[in-house]
């Protein structure tokens, strides 16, 4: 029902979140670690924008995955300039790093024989949609996805809820969060270390969403 929330809200949700500053700061740290041509996991892709096309534009090949039918034929009809045109599936997050992702999928690179494969992983407000039991499962599963050290940049809105439902732009998303040291601490358990935390207050353009603590993470996988 999450999908199908964002199939109708389309482009809709870039127009209500416009400014991206934080998210476009937090790839721009991610872009320093990372070689020419490296693999990187767009997970809640979207549309594909902004963090698609900056990845795409500085020349690296990216993954964008997500369960919205509607995002994806949105980004399928945008151009992304770049050395290496992306490659987006329909997957749900929670089943990446499983046998699922070739079976349900067909996506056979997102599953075990993908493990390892990433240079890192972006996660930009997609995990929100996860109950918070869930979460540390899927940070796991991208952590197997990751090369050893591998990158993670993750956007998170600061907030202690647990799958609470909540209205957005015209629908209902159940929605999850956590304190910035909680969110550390989940992150650490999950085999990640946190290189760096950063909050950002942000009032969306639509009146009808409250404004929020934005939290961006850059980590780091040990092991």
């Amino acid at each position: 029902m999450q999908a199908v929330a964002f199939d109708t809200i389309g482009a809709g949700y870039g127009e209500a979140f416009p400014a991206k500053g934080g998210q476009l700061a937090c790839v721009r740290r991610l872009l320093a670690g990372l070689e020419p041509g490296a693999r990187v996991l767009d997970v809640g892709c979207g549309t594909g924008e902004p963090t698609v096309r900056q990845l795409v534009a500085a020349g690296l090949r990216v993954t964008g995955v997500d369960l919205s039918d509607g995002m994806l034929t949105l980004a399928r009809r945008t151009a992304f300039p770049g050395v290496f045109a992306p490659v987006l599936h329909r997957i749900d997050l929670y089943d990446l790093a499983t046998e699922r992702a070739d079976r349900v999928w067909n996506a056979p690179g997102l599953g075990p024989d993908g493990r390892g494969g990433f240079a890192a992983v972006t996660a930009f407000f997609s995990l929100i949609l996860l109950p918070q039991d869930e979460i540390p499962t899927v940070l796991g599963r991208l952590r197997e996805l990751l090369r050893p050290g591998g990158l993670l940049a993750l956007g998170m809105v600061e907030a202690d809820l647990d799958h609470v439902p909540l209205p957005f732009l015209g629908r209902e998303l159940r929605i999850s969060g956590y304190l910035r040291e909680d969110l550390e601490r989940v992150l650490v358990s999950a085999g990640f270390a946190v290189e760096e935390c950063s909050g950002h207050p942000y009032a969306p353009a639509s009146t009808s969403l409250p404004p929020e603590e934005q939290l961006f993470l850059c980590c780091r996988r040990v092991g």
